[in-house]
């Protein structure tokens, strides 16, 4: 396997930076090569501007996702954008590493997708039809990704009835709306919670957990959700009345 391990966490010495050592050499000692992009070591700039996009900015108003496809056809996407599209074309797995703050990712991640998965790269791709290729089809399909999460929350108040809402609505604008939309399986989620109070016990369940995911990376089933342009979903895009009827839940959108 070809895995592209990125990592967004301030702190090399984190229980999360010693998850992402110990999976980085798993997936080593299992053959598999890995590249990281380690953001915060990287000093990742997470601000899309004008500066992204080269000449094909040119001086009138900004609308970043025409000019972010024009620079993106035309080779004018800065450096950094380029070296992180040749990182993704060469994977076939994509590891997404980062710990929960305010229900999300950090602004560095945030800001990583943004600039990264510009228009016609990850967005706005046109199959033969004419019909949009996303959720489940795109430049990135064919591609495995999976997240590893860190969370200070006990476990039980992020389930079905916790306090903080359960886990897979939580990632869903990730998993859903971000690596399904730009085509990519997603595996279930590898959640470590109470990360600020992990007793050595603890670490080393969490550490055989993480290896026991990534011995599986390539056999491990995907999240079922829906294609698009499966014909689920009528002309819409509204998930056809035969399908989960009279329930309007998250949920709705797995195909199970």
């Amino acid at each position: 396997m070809n895995v592209l391990w990125i990592f967004a966490h301030p702190e090399p010495r984190s229980l999360g930076g010693s998850l992402r050592d110990e999976g980085v050499r798993t997936l080593r000692e299992q053959g598999a090569d890995v590249r990281e992009s380690d953001l915060y070591a990287m000093k990742w700039n997470p601000v899309v501007d004008s500066d992204d996009f080269g000449a094909a900015a040119g001086s009138d108003r900004l609308i970043v996702g025409s000019t972010s496809k024009n620079a993106f056809k035309s080779g004018e996407l800065s450096a950094d954008i380029r070296a992180e599209h040749e990182k993704l074309a060469w994977a076939d797995t994509v590891i997404v590493q980062f710990p929960l703050w305010w229900y999300g990712m950090p602004a560095i991640l945030k800001g990583w997708f943004d600039r990264v998965f510009v228009k016609g790269f990850a967005y706005g791709v046109q199959r033969p039809d004419g019909r949009t290729a996303r959720y489940g089809e795109g430049t990135l399909a064919g591609k495995r990704a999976m997240v590893v999460l860190t969370a200070g929350a006990p476990e039980a108040t992020i389930g079905p009835r916790g306090v903080n809402g359960e886990i897979t609505e939580i990632l869903f604008p990730l998993q859903h709306g971000t690596l399904w939309y730009a085509g990519m399986s997603v595996l279930p989620p590898l959640t470590i919670c109470g990360a600020d109070r992990v007793s050595p016990e603890e670490y080393d369940a969490a550490a055989e957990a993480l290896r026991e995911r990534l011995r599986t990376l390539s056999t491990q089933d995907p999240i079922p959700f829906r294609h698009q342009n499966g014909g689920d979903y009528d002309d819409n895009l509204v998930l056809r009345d035969e399908f989960a009827p009279g329930r309007g839940d998250l949920g709705v959108h797995l195909g199970v």
